[in-house]
């Protein structure tokens, strides 16, 4: 409920809905190429921002992805969706949007994996879950998921990845 709550406070606005790494393209001039937005939707302001600075797929330096959550921020601001003196607030809404958004992915991983056969996408599970439970275990609210996600859902996810390993060619 947290997780829920926590996104419909936020300023909503135009989301992509997978904005990463993998769908962006380099453009000779000006912004880059923005791929797969057949899903965009009207949704809270920090779903793309988190999407692509805590990347599925990518590990950024955390002091760079804070620089790069700060100028956001400051852009947020000057659009006049939040005032200067709400950065906490900000970033705990960033964090937990985070939280769901790597939830979702984790899932539409495996759903990828299992339904379509499309296995290469078990290998960013655990980032991706890695990114769940460093985040989540910052807040009370989530505390008990990033818990019961370490403890119990990635070692089986390991666990599995390994087994699958030692069958493959």
């Amino acid at each position: 409920a947290s997780l829920t709550q926590s996104a419909m406070r936020q300023p909503q606005t135009f989301v992509h809905r997978d904005y990463h790494s993998r769908n962006l393209m380099v453009l000779p001039k000006g912004n880059p190429g923005i791929l797969d937005f057949q899903d965009a939707v009207k949704g809270p302001m920090t779903y793309d921002a988190v999407s692509l600075l805590r990347d599925c797929y990518i590990s950024w330096p955390a002091e760079q992805v804070r620089d790069w959550q700060r100028q956001y921020f400051l852009q947020v601001v000057q659009a006049g969706l939040l005032a200067k003196d709400e950065w906490a607030g900000f970033v705990k809404a960033m964090d937990l949007m985070g939280v769901q958004r790597h939830l979702k992915a984790a899932g539409i991983f495996a759903r990828l994996a299992i339904r379509d056969g499309k296995t290469g996408y078990l290998h960013d599970i655990p980032k991706t879950l890695d990114y769940l439970v460093s985040i989540a275990a910052c807040y009370p609210e989530t505390q008990f998921l990033a818990k019961w996600v370490e403890e119990d859902i990635l070692p089986k996810v390991l666990e599995r990845l390994a087994e699958a390993e030692k069958v493959s060619p």
